[in-house]
């Protein structure tokens, strides 16, 4: 039928714009950054530049250095080697010539910077990286009169809330002569970054779960000061854990707890200590055995970026009712949600498009090929986005299930995509006749093509949804290997398949039907307002995305579209006139208005603080169990249909809300409508990677979390027992 056709068709420009939105999340992640290729890089919370120290210009041997210097706004901070409880240190990425090669960063010295009940290790104010190079005897030899630099930088920057920037630099160092102009800063620099002490009979002792550090060979003028210090080797120690110091003489000894999230059993331990503007920098050698890594503490390394991008969450183990997943529970979780997702509100449109088509199928071997067609589709799609999510991780974006809808022109094209569907189905126009005839043929003769595009569209608006069982299977399939993982993937397509497989291969189900008639013609229009619809819906999410004025434009843009199909369909000479200028009023839209579909906004609805609720971030949990208040949090998304019915039900329940205020219960919601790495980092150490995720936190409880589709008597029971 001609409606199928649209849907073979249209269906390529959907895929290729779900894969162009999700490459364009590295834009998202980054908004506030305009990378430039110069020397400077401002954002609103950072001012980064390139700068270069070459005292007796370029010539091996010689010293030369380049350093990434980074100007916080105040109360802003970025990074050290080790970040501490959470964060991330400042990547570089360098593009040299020939001959030239860089080093590792020479750090300055951190302090600590406390944030509730976390201690992170880093930089405020102004603070220059620098790095030396190393030149290649002959370098120069070619005549070239300087040497150009490239660098890809990225670094997080945080305050209360934390954002991932980067940016990109372009300098030119003249090879002869000096260049001194930074020179005053690199020496700063190095004036501050650790001094270099042998080992000595230095030494760092295991002792059951503390380390005892002893440190011999420091300087007189630190001796009976009190130090700071600072391991250089990650999840070793507790930043933010008091610990006891003393000096015996010339030996300075601390005693510091063990990390309970270690992950490294090293021989040699680097630590830094100082003291006001001191500071040395000592590779100390480890005694004793190191207690075993808890299975819990052993991150895997596609989740250890966003775990530790925000400890957005304490490091409490999440209650949810049973023992961690294994691979067969996940397999069972993901099966049965698959086929739960089928009664998700948000693929309801696309089941009303497999009826119209189902009724019109006679024989039984029609009816099953179409059946598996519809369910190879269904699955290959659903291993693809697994893939393709895999594969995002795994290079370092910070992503969870649902991504694609993250970003506006995905959301914008799959506006236009069912606005086509449902003007197709309402009878503006015949999709066939818009087709060469030999593409039409080809279509009609291979229904089986229809039914698989059906099964990929079906998924891509499934996909956002996430089903009860499903939460925890793709939580856990992140953190295995990949063929393990993809096998939780296609699990999760077999279950949303199997139902209308079943179907197919049932002839009873075929004889159920009522027969095709006039009353069909009336039918399909009636399933163009589910279309419409998801329309409406996905205008809705875009407004939370890029605004009131991105919404606008996006109708703007669906009603010359609309004006365009409906001018096809004329006859007579006034087809071509009108054909013309609604194409053209169609392109000077899009270069007019455009671009405020993708424009981002500050700040969307769902995050800004109203009534009750309050807008969650990164150590908000741990601030509010401090003082004794348990915290419920609604992890959410404008664009999950179950979220907003949740919302609008059970969280809005007078009884629900009654026992919040009852026992003193915060609420916060964490909005993960744009790509948020904080959020996504929290659903991770949650175990999760979609919304909606419902978590209630008390303090000396580990979090217990509630089912994705919430119902008042489970919150109810969930809060009777704080």
């Amino acid at each position: 039928m001609n409606f199928q056709r649209l849907v073979s068709a249209i269906f390529l420009v959907a895929a290729c714009a779900l894969s162009t939105g999700a490459s364009a999340q590295s834009g998202l992640i980054s908004s506030a950054v305009t990378p430039a290729k110069g020397s400077v890089v401002t954002t609103d919370q950072v001012r980064a530049e390139l700068l270069a120290w070459a005292p007796e210009g370029v010539e091996a041997g010689k010293p030369v250095w380049l350093g990434l210097q980074l100007a916080h706004q105040p109360e802003w901070h970025t990074y050290w080697k080790n970040s501490g409880d959470s964060g991330l240190p400042t990547q570089l990425e360098w593009q040299l010539p020939s001959g030239i090669t860089a080093g590792e960063i020479a750090w300055p010295t951190p302090k600590k910077i406390s944030i509730g009940t976390l201690a992170n290790y880093g930089y405020d104010n102004t603070v220059l990286l620098p790095v030396p190079l190393t030149i290649a005897p002959g370098f120069g030899g070619s005549g070239s009169s300087q040497l150009d630099v490239k660098l890809k930088a990225a670094w997080l920057v945080c305050r209360k809330e934390c954002i991932p920037q980067e940016g990109e630099f372009a300098l030119s160092i003249p090879v002869r002569g000096s260049t001194a102009l930074s020179g005053a800063a690199f020496q700063a620099t190095f004036d501050a970054t650790p001094k270099p002490l042998p080992p000595g009979s230095s030494e760092v002792e295991v002792s059951g779960q503390a380390l005892k550090v002893s440190l011999a060979g420091l300087p007189t003028a630190l001796q009976g000061k009190t130090l700071a210090l600072f391991p250089e080797t990650g999840s070793v120690i507790e930043p933010a854990a008091p610990w006891q110091q003393a000096w015996q003489g010339a030996l300075w000894t601390a005693q510091l707890p063990m990390s309970g999230q270690r992950t490294e059993s090293p021989t040699q331990l680097p630590v830094v200590v100082s003291f006001d503007q001191v500071a040395y920098r000592i590779e100390a050698p480890v005694k004793g055995e190191w207690p075993a890594v808890a299975a819990a503490a052993v991150v895997p390394a596609a989740l250890e970026a966003a775990l530790r991008a925000n400890a957005a969450v304490g490091s409490a183990p999440v209650q949810n009712g049973g023992a961690p997943l294994g691979l067969l529970a996940a397999l069972i979780g993901a099966l049965l949600g698959g086929m739960i997702l089928n009664l998700m509100p948000c693929v309801f449109p696309v089941l009303a498009i497999k009826v119209v088509g189902f009724v019109h199928i006679k024989t039984q071997a029609t009816r099953l090929a179409t059946g598996l067609a519809y369910s190879a589709g269904v699955v290959l799609s659903f291993l693809a986005l697994g893939a393709l999510l895999l594969g995002l991780r795994a290079a370092g974006e910070q992503l969870g299930w649902g991504f694609q809808l993250q970003s506006p022109a995905v959301v914008a094209s799959l506006a236009a995509l069912f606005t086509l569907l449902g003007l197709n189905l309402a009878g503006l126009f015949e999709f066939g006749s818009f087709l060469p005839s030999k593409v039409a043929n080809l279509h009609s003769k291979n229904p089986n093509i229809n039914a698989f595009l059906s099964g990929v569209l079906a998924t891509a608006i499934a996909a956002p949804c996430t089903a009860p069982f499903m939460g925890a299977s793709l939580g856990y399939a992140i953190g295995l290997p990949a063929l393990q993982a993809l096998a939780v993937f296609g699990t999760i397509g077999i279950g949303m398949a199997l139902p209308y497989l079943a179907a197919s291969a049932v002839p009873a189900v075929a004889r159920a039907l009522p027969r095709p008639g006039a009353w069909m013609v009336t039918f399909k229009q009636l399933m163009a307002f589910p279309m419409f619809a998801t329309v409406a819906w996905l205008v809705w999410v875009l407004g939370q995305q890029s605004g009131i004025d991105g919404a606008g434009a996006l109708l703007a843009l669906l009603v010359l579209m609309t004006m365009a199909i409906w001018a096809f369909g004329l006859r007579g000479p006034s087809r071509t006139v009108i054909a013309t200028l609604s194409i053209a009023l169609g392109v000077v839209g899009i270069w007019a208005i455009g671009p405020n579909v993708i424009k981002p906004v500050t700040t969307s609805a769902t995050t800004e603080a109203s009534g009750r609720w309050q807008a969650w971030e990164p150590g908000r949990v741990d601030q509010l169990t401090a003082q004794g208040q348990s915290v419920f949090v609604d992890f959410t998304a404008a664009w999950c249909v179950t979220c907003q019915y949740n919302k609008k039900t059970t969280l809005s329940n007078a009884s629900v809300l009654a026992d919040m205020d009852e026992k003193n219960v915060a609420l916060l919601r964490a909005d993960w409508t744009r790509r948020d790495p904080a959020v996504t980092a929290a659903l991770a150490q949650l175990g999760r990677s979609g919304v909606p995720v419902y978590v209630l936190y008390k303090s000396g409880r580990p979090p217990v979390v509630l089912s994705e589709v919430l119902s008042v008597d489970d919150v109810r029971a969930a809060l009777a027992k704080l």
